[in-house]
C-alpha cells in the first residue's frame, strides 16, 4: 500500500476559497443547502451531488460575493445578506446581484463560465452587454453601487485577482474543452489574456 501525501483539488476551487478567506468567509459544503450565509463568517454551499451540472464552487462563491457587495457592509452580519429569496419585494436585489455578477465577470470574458444558475438564469441571459446601464430596471442603479464597492472597497484586490486567475485558466482550457463544457463558453480575448 502506498501512502498518499497529496490530494487533487480543482484549481478554481483553490482560487475562490482563498478569495473567500480574504473576504472573511469560511466555506463549508452542506448537502442541506443550496447556498446560505450565516451572518457570522460561514458561507455554506451545497455539495456537487445537490447542485446543478452547470454549478461550480467558484461560481457559487462569486455569486454570494456579489450579493454582499450589492447589499453593502451592513448586510455582512445578516443571515443571507438580509434577503428572503421567496419575497417578491427582494427580487430587485437579486436582479442587482445578477447585473453586478455579469458586469464583473464580463470584464474577464467569464460571463458564461461564471453565470448565474437557478430560475434567475433567464433574467441573467437577457442582460445587455453593459448590465449596469441602458434600461429603466431599478436593479441597475443598485448594481452600480455594488460595482463601486467591488472596484474601490476592501474586497477589490482579492476579487480582481480571483477573476484574473480564473480567466487565465479558462484561456488555457477553452481550446481543448468539448462543446458541452462550460470551459468552452469562456470568451477570453487577447485583451483578457493580458490582464
Amino acid at each position: 500500500m502506498r501512502t498518499i501525501q497529496s490530494v487533487y483539488r480543482d484549481p478554481l476551487e483553490l482560487i475562490w476559497t482563498e478569495a473567500a478567506r480574504k473576504f472573511g468567509m469560511t466555506i463549508e459544503r452542506d448537502p442541506a443547502v443550496f447556498a446560505s450565509w450565516d451572518g457570522s463568517g460561514v458561507l455554506k454551499i451545497g455539495v456537487p451531488e445537490t447542485l446543478d451540472a452547470d454549478d461550480s464552487l467558484a461560481q457559487m462563491i462569486f455569486h454570494e460575493v456579489c450579493h454582499a457587495l450589492v447589499e453593502g457592509p451592513a448586510a455582512i452580519h445578516k443571515p443571507d445578506w438580509g434577503l428572503q429569496i421567496d419575497n417578491p419585494a427582494h427580487r430587485v436585489r437579486e436582479h442587482a446581484c445578477l447585473r453586478l455578477q455579469a458586469a464583473l465577470a464580463g470584464q474577464f470574458g467569464l460571463r458564461e463560465l461564471l453565470a448565474a444558475t437557478t430560475n434567475f438564469r433567464k433574467y441573467y441571459d437577457a442582460l445587455p452587454d453593459n448590465p449596469l446601464h441602458g434600461d429603466n430596471d431599478p436593479a441597475a442603479a443598485i448594481a452600480r453601487r455594488g460595482w463601486n464597492d467591488a472596484k474601490t472597497g476592501a474586497w477589490a484586490t482579492p476579487l480582481e485577482d480571483a477573476l484574473r486567475m480564473t480567466s487565465q485558466i479558462a484561456a488555457a482550457v477553452a481550446a481543448v474543452a468539448p462543446a458541452n463544457s462550460l470551459w468552452g463558453q469562456a470568451n477570453i480575448s487577447r485583451e483578457h489574456k493580458n490582464r
